[in-house]
Parts: structure tokens; sequence; C-alpha cells
């Protein structure tokens, strides 16, 4: 596990994808960033490649981490992704085993100790309570316990699935931080997911589908502060 990675609960994630890049990018970053600083959070925004340094540049609270990248070392590797190219770009930290780009257990365990290697966090995407069990024992900083299958479905996992992955992980190692996703649609769903315990959320669809991007990282932002302060008496 990266030690450098300053992070702390409640915080959130938002995935921008290949919905948004350059300068749109950049302007609902700096709403993010805008709102992290009114409410004191953190937030993971994992942008495009090439819009890592321009968001690192720019921003001052928001935690820029790459949407993946490869184990490999410098030298050959036409189109892969360098954990050294990531980290001078400006990224603190990147995502790894998304639904969209999944990688084998051995290629998570050989990512993660790369990125510690050139130090970056790392955010590791799991979908079954095995696979967080299996996850867990490697070390990342963060992982992001989510179903595949409710992925962008506006569905939230259920209140059995979010106890026993937090459970599990706090059995293996208590340093990580849990991110409960996947179809988190609104404030409530955000308020509702803190509420049964977890120490994060985040979303894709809810913010990038939104007809108004900009009042919905408000509306989650809002509720994460709140449904945090109401159950540990803030």
């Amino acid at each position: 596990m990266y030690k450098g990675l300053e992070i702390k609960p409640p915080f959130f994630e938002i995935g921008p994808k290949a919905f948004l890049y350059g300068e749109k990018m950049l302007a609902l970053a700096k709403v993010i960033d805008k709102t992290a600083m009114k409410y004191d959070l953190d937030v993971i925004v994992t942008p495009q490649y090439t819009d890592i340094q321009l968001l690192a540049e720019n921003t001052e609270r928001i935690l820029v981490f790459a949407q993946h990248m490869d184990y490999l070392t410098p030298g050959r590797g036409l189109g892969s992704v360098l954990p050294e190219a990531v980290k001078a770009a400006g990224a603190v930290g990147v995502m790894l085993n998304h639904a969209e780009k999944p990688l084998t257990m051995e290629e998570i365990e050989k990512t993660i100790a790369r990125a510690d290697e050139v130090g970056l966090g790392t955010i590791v995407c799991a979908d079954t309570v095995e696979d967080v069990k299996k996850i867990a024992k490697m070390g990342p900083n963060l992982i992001v316990a989510e179903p595949t299958d409710l992925i962008g479905t506006g569905q939230t996992s259920d209140s059995n699935y979010v106890i026993e992955t937090i459970k599990t992980v706090n059995e293996i190692n208590p340093d990580i931080m849990v991110l409960q996703g996947a179809g988190i649609s609104n404030g409530q769903d955000v308020y509702n997911t803190i509420k049964l315990g977890a120490q994060a959320t985040g979303t894709t669809s809810g913010i990038m589908k939104s007809d108004r991007p900009y009042e919905m990282v408000e509306e989650m932002l809002y509720n994460l502060r709140k449904a945090w302060d109401e159950l540990h008496g803030c």
C-alpha cells in the first residue's frame, strides 16, 4: 500500500470515462473542486489520460487519478500506459480493474506493486465479495465494491452487499477504505449509501448524463457530507 496518499472519509469518486475531455472536462472539474472545498471533502476524479495534467495544474482539492495503467517499466511498450508517465503528468493515483477495463488477479497485484513503487495511490474495483477479499489481500489504498451488473442501471447495491464487503475488507486490512459504487443516480442514493456505513461512494452516469451536471455535483456532495455528519455525530 502506498503510504503517501492523503485522503480521508467521507470521500467521493467521479468517473468521466469518455463522456468529457478538454475544456468541458476542466470546467466540470473546477465546479467539483469548488464544491469539494465548500463541504471539506476529498473527491477523486478520473479524467482521460490527456487531461491529467490539465486538471492537476488547475484545481486545488480534487485528487486526479488515471483511469488505468499498465505494470511495464520504461522501455518498449507501444500503446501501454507507463506508471512513471502517469505520475509525471500530475496524477496522485490510478484506478484499476474497472468493469470496462478488467484485469486478472495477477495483473492487479503487479500493477499495485508498480503503483507503490512510483508513488501512486490505488483504487481497485471489485465485483463479488470473493473478489473484494482477494484484492484486499493485495493491499491497495482503496477498494470500489461495485456489482458489475448494476453499473449504469440506476439501481444501487443492496444493504447486505454493502455491509458484507465493508466487513470483509476491515477484517483483512482496516487501513483500506471502501467505496460503494454502482447505480448512484442522485443525492438520495449518496445519502442512503453512506448511512449504511460506507466511507465513500461515486458516480459516472449520475453526473455525466444529467441535464444539470453542475447542480448534481452540489446535490451529491451535499448529501455525502450530510449523511456522514449525521451518522458520526459531527
